[in-house]
């Protein structure tokens, strides 16, 4: 069988996708795919570090910031739907699977006017406006929360939860060996901040603004901040001991591991990783998500004294005093870590692959 993955723009769609290919591959070894993503984002260079091809598609998002940029749009949506015509005339797909971001639109909308099997994975909980519109006609919508049928057909559904990389899953990394791995005290409380794959804006000043004030709470940090923003936060730490700083973690099983609080935005995919780590966390919503759909997969968690959450407004007056005040609260720490525990799924990624393929055979027969 053939499967094409459409999707990316941010590792929130990307690992879940390579997550899901790893399951296709465990479940039948015969099973060839091959990727669709935007030209320039990230799954161009991701996506092949994991060794599977992938096809870039001339194709981008819109401008909520700058409208003027969207002028081009409509062209270049038509130009990516010739180069899909391209790619499945050349690969022929038996099925096609969507993970979000704005080049799986063409992918799973051709399909479906071909009359090839699609399915989506939503993996926030405030569906996509894209993939409202292609679950109606998709072959099955795999959801990670409840609640999803005001979007999709609810015969359409299946509650699969988040696809959480396996290496984070099965991670059986001590903290000790962690914190070697950052070259951190075993003795000090270790905050994670991490903004998401591409960082975040806000989330970075707050921590940089009150670096020295964090280092005198006995607190150390592993700072992810994203590329835009990696030289201010190398200046920022420079000098100072008990930073680790870099712009990227590619071993995001020693960051949880390592961690006692995280301090992160509320994609998708990373509200799955800590329900699965169950780590205390203080959320950061980034509020120009479509739908403000951040926004409602922390109040997930909030609602079952599972996370706390700032504003992003709020955050460079209140993110620091909440997070040291979380820092010292042992109760609502361990409170959070067995709210957390009946929450995390670990094998969302074989639950959407044995579905796809049980549809194909299906198909086949």
């Amino acid at each position: 069988m053939k499967i094409i993955i459409a999707g990316g723009g941010t590792g929130g769609h990307i690992f879940p996708a390579i997550a899901i290919a790893n399951a296709l591959r465990k479940l039948d070894a015969g099973v060839e795919i091959l990727f669709v993503g935007a030209k320039g984002k990230m799954e161009m260079e991701k996506i092949p570090q994991a060794g599977y091809n992938i096809e870039g598609l001339d194709i981008a998002g819109f401008n909520r910031s700058s409208l003027i940029k969207n002028v081009s749009l409509p062209f270049k949506l038509i130009k990516s739907f010739w180069q899909v015509r391209s790619i499945f005339k050349k690969f022929k797909p038996d099925a096609v699977v969507g993970v979000g971001g704005y080049s799986s639109f063409p992918v799973l909308r051709f399909a479906q006017a071909k009359g090839i099997p699609s399915f989506i994975h939503e993996s926030n909980s405030f569906a996509g406006k894209s993939n409202i519109l292609l679950g109606k006609k998709a072959t099955r919508v795999y959801v990670a929360t409840e609640g999803m049928d005001k979007f999709f057909p609810r015969e359409k559904i299946l509650l699969t939860g988040n696809p959480v990389r396996q290496v984070i899953a099965n991670a059986a990394v001590s903290q000790a060996d962690a914190l070697h791995f950052f070259g951190l005290d075993r003795s000090k409380k270790t905050v994670l901040v991490v903004g998401g794959s591409l960082g975040a804006k806000t989330i970075n000043e707050a921590i940089d603004k009150n670096l020295d004030q964090l280092l005198q709470a006995d607190l150390q940090l592993i700072w992810q901040t994203g590329k835009p923003y990696a030289e201010r936060g190398r200046q920022a730490a420079a000098g100072k001991a008990g930073i680790w700083v870099n712009d990227f973690i590619t071993q995001m099983e020693n960051a949880y591991a390592a961690a006692d609080i995280v301090v992160a935005r509320a994609g998708a995919m990373t509200v799955a990783e800590l329900t699965v780590v169950k780590k205390p966390v203080l959320f950061v919503p980034y509020p120009y998500a479509a739908e403000d759909h951040q926004t409602v997969n922390a109040q997930q968690l909030v609602k079952r004294e599972a996370a706390i959450m700032v504003k992003d407004s709020n955050a460079m007056q209140e993110l620091i005093p909440a997070l040291l005040e979380l820092a010292r609260d042992e109760p609502g720490k361990q409170r959070m870590i067995q709210n957390m525990a009946s929450m995390g799924i670990t094998d969302a990624d074989d639950r959407v692959a044995k579905d796809i393929l049980t549809h194909l055979k299906k198909e086949i027969k």
